[in-house]
């Protein structure tokens, strides 16, 4: 297990905060949805070191088995109201058959969360994937009724081949000229947040004093930074990436996006990019307090020491927990145990942002 860590010296330097009024509600009326658990890991907890772990555990989201389809469902439903004229308010079975081709890239969860909400609507929807993507996850957005075709290269080569189709392309990543549809995906994540603030309240518990969040372009990192920033709370902010592909605490590093170059192989597939995006840089650069690159085996003690827990957590949702592990048992540098600052009284929030995802692989990571 290893971990390198970065404390960045430009937290809370924060753009405006956007109003993301209207997210839950919409979430509220589409079908299948129900708040997902906010799960205590006591085992977790013990071997930290910490008071408290907490894990909002997204493994059944709205029928999918992560949380993507917040971000997906609110950004396609916007971008369908723009593209027929319709204001928001419109129920979404309205926007049924419109003519139209969705389109997006993906590293398994984000794009099978388009082609579900196309497949409710009966719109055609076109997916792109990196090399090496598992076959589990290919398969799961064929099984949404999309078509999948690998790009031979990185997620950034598949974002630019999608991007280049003339579809109404609904990405999670944002690039010049393109930044509106990738904010509507960041603000679909406030629910989860809206969520977890009416279970800690109705529990009795504390607010986190960490929150570690799993990092790919930023987009789910720019909603933790919107949330906890603009309500004025203290949470240390810590993000997790794979050490191959860790573009965000070099960015912050570097002091502007910076890429880094691929392949990237981490089992954390959906960690998995290159560069960051460009709307949600700047709230992840102002927002967080810290940066931890983690390897592969820490992410594989994660999805075992969750799973000790009862919460089933696939490779990318298991990062928070194998950076925890990782840190508090002194396989980090010392930036990285300085970000954490935990203790035995400090309350650790992890967001396991998937469940198993390659079901094979989880077996074989957890009971093989």
């Amino acid at each position: 297990m290893r971990a390198r860590g970065l404390l960045n010296p430009g937290a809370h330097e924060l753009p405006p905060f956007p109003d993301a009024s209207g997210v839950r509600g919409f979430h509220r009326l589409l079908p299948g949805y129900g708040v997902t658990p906010l799960r205590e890991a006591p085992s977790l907890a013990a071997r930290a070191g910490v008071g408290r772990v907490l894990v909002k555990d997204e493994s059944d989201r709205i029928g999918l088995p992560a949380f993507k389809i917040l971000g997906a469902s609110w950004a396609t439903y916007r971008a369908l109201l723009d593209h027929v004229g319709k204001p928001v308010g419109t129920p979404l079975d309205d926007l049924a058959g419109t003519d139209v081709t969705l389109t997006t890239a993906t590293d398994g969860n984000h794009g099978r969360a388009v082609a579900h909400v196309a497949a409710h609507l009966g719109i055609p929807c076109r997916i792109f994937v990196p090399a090496g993507l598992a076959q589990a996850r290919i398969d799961a957005i064929l099984g949404e009724g999309a078509s999948c075709e690998v790009v031979d290269g990185t997620y950034e080569d598949a974002v630019a081949t999608a991007a280049a189709t003339g579809d109404l392309v609904v990405s999670d990543t944002s690039w010049p000229g393109y930044e509106t549809v990738p904010a509507w995906v960041i603000e679909g994540y406030a629910t989860i947040f809206d969520e977890i603030d009416e279970q800690i309240a109705a529990a009795g518990l504390p607010a986190p004093d960490v929150v570690l969040v799993p990092l790919g372009v930023g987009a789910l990192g720019a909603a933790v930074a919107q949330w906890f920033r603009s309500r004025g709370l203290a949470t240390r902010i810590v993000g997790v990436e794979p050490e191959d592909a860790d573009c965000l605490l070099k960015s912050v590093a570097a002091g502007d996006p910076v890429e880094v170059p691929g392949p990237h192989r981490s089992i954390m597939a959906g960690l998995n990019c290159g560069r960051p995006s460009d709307v949600a840089w700047p709230w992840v650069a102002g927002g967080f307090d810290a940066f931890v690159a983690i390897d592969d085996d820490s992410a594989r003690e994660g999805m075992r020491a969750l799973a000790a827990d009862d919460i089933v957590s696939g490779e990318t949702g298991a990062a928070g927990a194998g950076a925890l592990l990782a840190i508090t048992g002194g396989q980090g540098d010392d930036a990285a145990v300085a970000s954490l600052a935990v203790g035995d009284d400090t309350t650790v929030l992890l967001l396991s942002t998937e469940g198993a995802t390659d079901p094979e692989a989880w077996e074989q990571v957890v009971h093989g």
